[in-house]
């Protein structure tokens, strides 16, 4: 009888014994990030995640160096995540990078949100090791998410949206297309990202909709939203504008290029300051108002979910914060009591 060689051919006829697991101890997680990130590159992410993907991972290694940690992949074990955590809730300074942050910004500790995307990038890497059999364990399926308490999100006003839209100066080319874009972002409820990656064939005149592609939806499926008339006339006018460019980008710079989210994000923090209004005021703000005055105005939660590009209706609901009186109104309007007791609740003389 043939014997069969050890770790080539088991019994059963054409299949391979797998002695061990293919293991890199001796790599780093600098070598291994790599490979992680070609695939991810290879299997088309949008090129915000893949941003995201690099930026957290310099934090991480970041962590690792400060506390002299080694980089061996695997030295990196669940504690050395969990005091990861710890370091950016307890030491880590925020904005500690910006140069042109003030310092009363500069606090110490990150916010459960910020420490929760970072660890997001860790977890879609760590199981990307452990699929491709370069580790033998996943550390960080013991880590769990900082706890997010509930804030309710505070929205604009409509005489704060009035206030807003009534600052830039329509003649002034960069402060008209600002106006476009809060108008745009208002009516549409689109992520900046999504608004400021639009190009003139992304938009339908005829038919009053614009298309936010596939390759810049955060979900990665392309959604068809509409516009009113006024929305329409000021990108025609807009689009028109920038006909001396060489470009298809809707809302772009006075050189031409690409509007960038962050320049757009420190002029409409510009035009709040000048209104007066001492909200935190970001770009993603008018979708959540958008969002809320869709449902106050009697909007259909689920035509509000397709709107907002979201397969999970419960991603919709973090969306929607009713404002107090709309509940009170609510409340009063379809309580069960005016049925109950609606027709003895009248004005009428106390006997005493």
């Amino acid at each position: 009888m043939t014997s069969i060689n050890e770790g080539t051919v088991s019994k059963r006829k054409g299949k391979r014994v797998k002695k061990e697991l293919r293991t890199f101890a001796t790599q780093t997680i600098d070598d291994l990030f790599e490979k992680f990130y070609h695939a991810k590159l290879a299997e088309g992410r949008a090129t915000r995640t893949l941003h995201q993907y690099k930026e957290n991972f310099r934090y991480f290694t970041y962590f690792l160096d400060y506390k002299s940690l080694s980089r061996n992949i695997d030295t990196i074990t669940t504690d050395v995540i969990r005091n990861y955590v710890v370091f950016m809730k307890n030491e880590k300074i925020q904005f500690e990078d910006h140069n042109y942050k003030p310092n009363d910004c500069k606090k110490v500790g990150l916010s459960p949100c910020t420490i929760n995307t970072r660890l997001k990038t860790l977890r879609v890497m760590f199981r990307f090791f452990v699929d491709e059999d370069l580790i033998r364990s996943n550390p960080m399926k013991q880590v769990k998410d900082v706890n997010e308490p509930q804030e309710e999100i505070t929205i604009l006003t409509v005489d704060e949206l009035r206030r807003l839209l009534d600052v830039p100066n329509k003649r002034s080319y960069s402060d008209f297309r600002d106006y476009v874009i809060m108008n745009l972002l208002l009516d549409t409820f689109l992520r900046i990202s999504e608004a400021l990656s639009l190009t003139a064939n992304d938009i339908d005149f005829s038919a009053k909709v614009v298309t936010v592609r596939a390759t810049v939806a955060k979900s990665r499926k392309s959604r068809i939203v509409p516009i009113k008339n006024t929305t329409a006339n000021l990108l025609k006018d807009l689009i028109k504008e920038n006909e001396e460019f060489e470009t298809d980008h809707v809302f772009v710079s006075n050189y031409g290029e690409q509007m960038d989210r962050n320049h757009f994000r420190k002029r409409l923090k510009g035009y709040a300051k000048e209104t007066g209004i001492t909200k935190n005021v970001h770009p993603h703000l008018f979708r959540h108002t958008g969002a809320t005055m869709f449902l106050e105005a009697g909007g259909d939660i689920r035509h509000l979910q397709m709107l907002l590009g979201h397969a999970d209706l419960r991603m919709v609901m973090r969306y929607t914060h009713l404002s107090k009186q709309a509940l009170i109104n609510q409340h009063d309007k379809f309580s069960p009591l005016n049925a109950v007791i609606g027709k003895l609740n009248k004005k009428r003389k106390i006997l005493r």
